[in-house]
């Protein structure tokens, strides 16, 4: 199998850069399809969660095309779930709230293993949540703990909520040797697409802020939980000690 050079990689993302227009509308079209829809508000903002997330994808899957690239990322690597993944408070309680609507025994499946995760990683939790996540330098640091995320199946090197999986694990893809990750900590092959969170997230806080603004109960403290940033086991961390409020 041939895979394309990190030269080859970084002359079709210039093209994406110089030559692709991301379309606001298809995020636009969902907020506004929902905001005019008869549901009650928390099926509003759950849906409205899970659909800018999988914009995200077909986002990425539209520029992929105009750029002729397919990514080799493939189930199991999970090369991906070290990072650290930084995400909001209004995030975090919209993913465990989806996590609350799994069927009981995936829910509990996951509830067990945070339980065994928070005690078998309590050293490297406490470094790795210790770190300044807007230092430059941390994401090397993070990774090099070899800190799992919360989230990622030891069995299966699956995440175990994939589909409401954060920004940051959707926008890190390779398009060049899968074993450029087995061999290094931060491959330079990889291409984050992490600037289309500036188009989700824009939309996801316009919804809530309608909906807040109507007098609607929108389950989060907004505005505060939409600029309030932790590292996603410390959102876990405190949701399972109740304190996430």
């Amino acid at each position: 199998m041939s895979f394309l050079k990190h030269e080859d990689i970084i002359k079709r993302c210039e093209k994406i850069n110089q030559s692709y227009e991301i379309d606001p509308s298809f995020f636009d079209r969902i907020v506004d399809h929902l905001l005019d829809s008869e549901q009650d508000t928390e099926t509003v903002i759950t849906n409205g969660f899970h659909d800018l997330l999988a914009e995200v994808d077909h986002e990425i899957e539209r520029m992929e095309d105009f750029a002729s690239m397919k990514p080799n990322c493939f189930m199991g690597c999970a090369f991906c779930c070290y990072f650290p993944i930084v995400i909001t408070k209004m995030e975090a309680k919209m993913m465990f709230h989806s996590i609350e609507q799994f069927d009981p025994d995936r829910k509990e499946a996951i509830f067990s293993h945070w339980e065994k995760y928070f005690e078998q990683q309590q050293g490297k939790l406490k470094t790795a949540l210790s770190m300044d996540y807007e230092n430059p330098e941390t994401k090397l640091e993070y990774k090099k703990l070899n800190l799992p995320c919360p989230m990622l199946d030891p069995d299966t090197q699956l995440c175990m909520a994939y589909e409401v999986r954060p920004i940051p694990c959707r926008t890190y893809l390779n398009y060049s040797n899968p074993q450029v990750c087995a061999d290094k900590h931060m491959p330079k092959e990889p291409f984050s697409y992490e600037f289309l969170y500036n188009f989700y997230f824009g939309s996801i806080n316009e919804l809530i802020q309608a909906l807040y603004e109507n007098g609607e109960d929108v389950f989060v403290d907004y505005p505060m939980d939409a600029w309030s940033y932790d590292y996603l086991p410390s959102w876990i961390k405190q949701w399972r000690e109740g304190i996430l409020e």
